[in-house]
């Protein structure tokens, strides 16, 4: 036993360790695509300009001023899109695990939204809600809400049922119950749905921008789409990845330290 626990110790501890260098043995293959891009590549180019033209290009005339601020409303809609998706996901998928009757009720509508793709919400959204800030939230929480409500399902699903008994046998009440029983069990599936959400969450938020040219990110990458400046255009698709991998970086770190508490 001791053996075993061990080497279940050293399982959760080696993304801990060796997270950074998986990270930049991933980014490799991209470097040495923009090495050979730089080197076949040219600045005039008005499809493909080479990297090096692309900040230069995205700094003229005083256009680089607006991507902090850009940046700073992409970066709000994701992480309160997230927050809400989070918590309406959680809340969904515990109450329709629990009780087959409404997961019965509730089922095939929720599978209906599942599928519909995000980008049929915006149009809706945009009428009922106009082009802001909250519009953009509604359509993220929309959207990554699914993958956390269905694994947060599936994970009240597999709870052990003596835990359920024996929180009945002690009289908890609900609430209690579901803090104490429920939510330690659920977890791991909670955390999984987590993790999927956030790239949708991230890439709705864009798309949202860029469809409707609210503030952020993605309505800076439509804008210097109408006016054909490319390095712009790749410049601003580089720190959206940039945004992507630090977000992704940020919740694999959370999810290890709570992993590595429970245990």
């Amino acid at each position: 036993m001791t053996a075993v626990d061990s080497s279940r110790r050293r399982q959760t501890r080696s993304p801990e360790r060796f997270g950074g260098s998986e990270v930049l043995t991933g980014l490799l293959p991209l470097v040495l695509l923009l090495i050979v891009w730089e080197l076949a590549g040219s600045p005039d180019s008005p499809f493909y300009p080479a990297p090096s033209s692309w900040w230069p290009a995205f700094f003229t005339r005083g256009q680089g001023e607006d991507i902090i601020p850009a940046v700073v409303d992409t970066t709000r809609t994701f992480g309160v899109g997230l927050l809400l998706a989070i918590v309406t996901g959680v809340s969904a998928g515990i109450g329709v695990g629990v009780s087959e009757r409404a997961d019965r009720a509730f089922g095939p509508m929720f599978e209906f939204a599942r599928a519909l793709p995000p980008a049929a919400m915006v149009p809706v959204a945009t009428l009922l809600l106009g082009f802001d800030e909250p519009m953009k939230i509604v359509v993220v929480v929309l959207a990554a809400t699914w993958p956390i409500m269905l694994n947060t399902r599936a994970g009240v699903r597999d709870i052990d049922p003596v835990l359920v008994d024996m929180a009945r046998s002690l009289r908890l009440p609900r609430s209690r119950t579901v803090g104490r029983v429920l939510l330690p069990a659920v977890m791991p599936s909670v955390l999984l749905g987590i993790r999927v959400a956030t790239p949708v969450a991230l890439v709705i938020t864009l798309l949202v921008e860029y469809l409707t040219g609210v503030n952020g990110v993605g309505a800076l990458v439509g804008d210097a789409q109408r006016t054909f400046q490319p390095a712009r255009v790749y410049a601003l698709i580089v720190i959206a990845g940039v945004i992507s991998l630090v977000v992704t970086s940020l919740v694999r770190s959370a999810e290890q330290r709570i992993v590595s508490r429970r245990s």
